[in-house]
């Protein structure tokens, strides 16, 4: 099985690898993986994938722009409106999310994001595979593999339910707050 090239460690990218241009993250679909130095939460392990993610995601009606380049290096510095796994780990490492703009999207803000992205750049690394269809792929290791840090087709994972809940309350909290500039 491909997979096998994400869950062993032979090959992980930092952020500082993959945000050099050109990057060596392939413009292609497929399948990228995390692993983390440091955990983003005391009950995770480190040293070991917790999340997966495609490009481009399945789209039945219109063809996605995404391909692996974009999302990785996406996660390692875009924001939390556009990015579940920035998301995930800034709840989980306390960072406060806020709404923003129109007040419909949540980000951690300026400071916020530029914690975790040095957080990441720190502790985070990925690998990828190329895969024309990711989609099939990515359902397939979501059942097989404990990944705490994918929420969608996971509800049988341990960690499922703690992250739902540590993101819930960290968007119930960002409505309670002001709309951030």
């Amino acid at each position: 099985m491909e997979a096998t090239a994400l869950v062993s460690l032979n090959r992980l990218w930092s952020a500082q690898e993959v945000l050099v241009r050109p990057s060596p993250v392939p413009a292609a679909a497929g399948v990228y993986g995390w692993h983390f130095e440091q955990p983003p939460h005391p009950d995770l392990d480190a040293g070991r994938l917790l999340y997966v993610g495609i490009a481009p995601r399945y789209m039945a009606n219109r063809t996605s722009t995404q391909n692996l380049r974009k999302r990785v290096r996406y996660h390692y510095r875009g924001n939390a409106a556009g990015s579940t796994l920035r998301l995930t780990l800034g709840c989980l490492l306390g960072l406060e999310l806020r709404r923003v703009g129109s007040g419909r999207r949540m980000t951690f803000g300026k400071a916020g994001e530029a914690t975790l992205s040095q957080w990441m750049a720190d502790h985070a690394r990925v690998c990828w595979i190329e895969q024309s269809e990711p989609w099939d792929l990515e359902s397939q290791l979501i059942s097989q593999l404990d990944l705490p840090l994918n929420l969608d087709q996971n509800r049988h994972n341990a960690f499922h339910s703690r992250l739902k809940e540590i993101r819930a309350q960290a968007r119930q909290r960002a409505r309670e707050l002001p709309i951030s500039s």
